[in-house]
């Protein structure tokens, strides 16, 4: 019997009307429309970026006035982390890939699933088209510029906020529910691949995380008298913080976690062995994932809170990068003595260990509380964390969209111009915030829309580096769309990669695989 005639149609042929696509309940399709909308809250997001920094090339800060930077970085903050960041991993590479990867045919809860772009799409329009009219709050909508009396538009972004983390929490309920239920019969726990535990412990913070940020910090805070912050009625301001805080930084681990499960399936392909240490991987993921809920209180080290409460979190973060200094050296061991191939996803996952790496060390810096004093409200902060987001969570993105673009789309792209973007990339990043990590140590103050002028030249070469950053994220989506014309057929497994997605066809059928018994 002739196999390309019984083929059944792909997931992009079975119809190509605008309906079919917009109440799909195929995870495939919907992790193709997730794509498109983070794609474009991406691009928005770094545009505001680059006018920042732009803004910043000279002391004096002439392009906008306070008001108009103070809501430029808010929106690009709430952009990045909330519309992009937080989705980009588990929406797009964990809707299409997480069914396949666990030999089932779909999601637990296929409907769910639609709904949850639907609820994304709404909040994060609600939230950006708000913040286009709000005062300047920053993404932690912190008192006094964040105050429920003090800007009616800051409530309408929190409100938004809290629609897109629905989203997030019925996204992790379905992958919860899709990897304990319907993993193929023969694939226990411990033969899941990492990517997949990396989704699961990220989801497992969705559900428990996200609705204290919702509930207790929005609804509370911002739709009903908060009597909990305002110390004239007996509450305590420093609570608003904590209760922020609760998710916000344990939320910068899971990040990252998605996107280190993403590296974990790129380096063992690329070098031609078994990932060493599975299980210590698997450990590290799920003690990533529970650590980082006792960790918030280290961003309120300045705080009022006492002596032996900064020393616990300090300590409790230290203990924190344990498990993600694990899983590095486990990478490090999968590539010793491996066949390495420098195809353009292996480039992006090592870029991706070496910021990382800058990041999380910069990181102990600023949880040491003697160091602490000096580097808060600093540019250390900002680069350590674009460090470990930008060069963490883009990077591994990036590298899961190259590494699985052919079983998407079936199609392969160019491998010159992918290499040379992923290079680019690593190679900006570093000129856009290693230059503020030394700017943060001289002590020039971040949200400031001005500074002194002995800071300028440190401030081109960042300036400098965000436009190479942007023409390096630009260059994807120009070869990637390219290919879905010009680039040849992928076939089923065009890097010869272990698991069970790489089984099936490229693009895959509607059902996943033909026989799903």
């Amino acid at each position: 019997m002739d196999e390309s005639v019984a083929a059944p149609p792909s997931y992009l042929t079975v119809s190509h009307t605008t309906r079919s696509w917009l109440f799909t309940t195929d995870h495939k399709r919907i992790a193709i429309l997730y794509l498109l909308a983070i794609t474009f809250f991406f691009g928005v997001g770094g545009l505001e970026a680059a006018a920042l920094r732009i803004h910043l090339l000279t002391a004096e800060g002439a392009l906008f006035k306070p008001e108009t930077y103070n809501r430029l970085f808010t929106l690009h903050g709430v952009i990045m982390v909330f519309f992009f960041l937080a989705p980009a991993v588990p929406a797009v590479l964990g809707n299409f890939l997480l069914p396949m990867m666990i030999g089932a045919p779909r999601l637990a809860f296929p409907w769910l699933n639609l709904a949850s772009w639907y609820i994304y799409v709404l909040g994060a329009t609600f939230a950006v088209s708000s913040a286009l009219v709000s005062a300047g709050t920053g993404m932690t909508f912190y008192a006094p510029f964040g105050s429920a009396f003090a800007d009616n538009t800051s409530q309408l972004v929190a409100v938004g906020v809290l629609i897109t983390g629905l989203a997030s929490i019925l996204t992790g309920f379905n992958f919860i529910i899709t990897i304990w239920i319907m993993r193929a019969p023969k694939m226990s726990w411990m033969r899941l691949p990492l990517f997949v535990w990396a989704i699961f412990a990220t989801s497992l913070f969705f559900v428990l995380g996200t609705p204290l940020l919702d509930i207790t910090l929005v609804l509370e805070g911002r739709l009903f008298p908060p009597a909990s912050y305002e110390s004239v009625l007996g509450g305590d301001p420093l609570l608003l913080q904590h209760m922020f805080w609760f998710y916000s930084h344990p939320a910068v681990y899971i990040l990252i976690l998605p996107a280190m499960g993403v590296i974990s399936e790129i380096l063992p392909c690329f070098s031609r062995k078994r990932h060493v240490g599975y299980g210590f991987v698997v450990a590290s993921s799920l003690a990533i994932s529970s650590l980082g809920l006792l960790v918030w209180a280290c961003r309120l080290l300045l705080s009022d809170q006492s002596f032996y409460g900064n020393l616990a979190f300090s300590i409790l973060t230290f203990m924190a990068a344990v498990p993600a200094s694990v899983t590095v050296f486990n990478w490090i061991a999968t590539l010793y003595r491996g066949s390495l191939s420098f195809k353009a996803p292996m480039l992006y996952a090592m870029g991706f260990i070496g910021l990382f790496v800058i990041g999380g060390l910069a990181g102990l810096f600023v949880a040491t509380p003697a160091l602490h004093d000096q580097l808060a409200g600093t540019y250390f902060v900002v680069a350590q964390f674009h460090f470990v987001v930008a060069g963490g969570a883009v990077m591994g993105y990036m590298g899961g969209l190259h590494f699985w673009w052919p079983k998407i789309t079936g199609r392969m792209y160019s491998e010159r111009w992918g290499q040379i973007a992923a290079g680019l990339t690593f190679i900006s990043i570093n000129l856009t915030f290693l230059p503020q990590l030394v700017l943060g140590y001289l002590g020039m103050p971040r949200r400031y829309f001005a500074y002194p002028p002995e800071f300028q030249t440190l401030n081109v070469m960042s300036t400098a580096g965000a436009s190479l950053l942007g023409v390096a994220c630009a260059m994807p989506l120009i070869y990637l769309i390219v290919s879905l014309k010009t680039g040849p057929k992928a076939g089923p497994n065009p890097w010869q990669a272990a698991g069970l997605e790489w089984t099936t066809a490229s693009p895959p059928p509607t059902e996943n695989f033909r026989d799903v018994s």
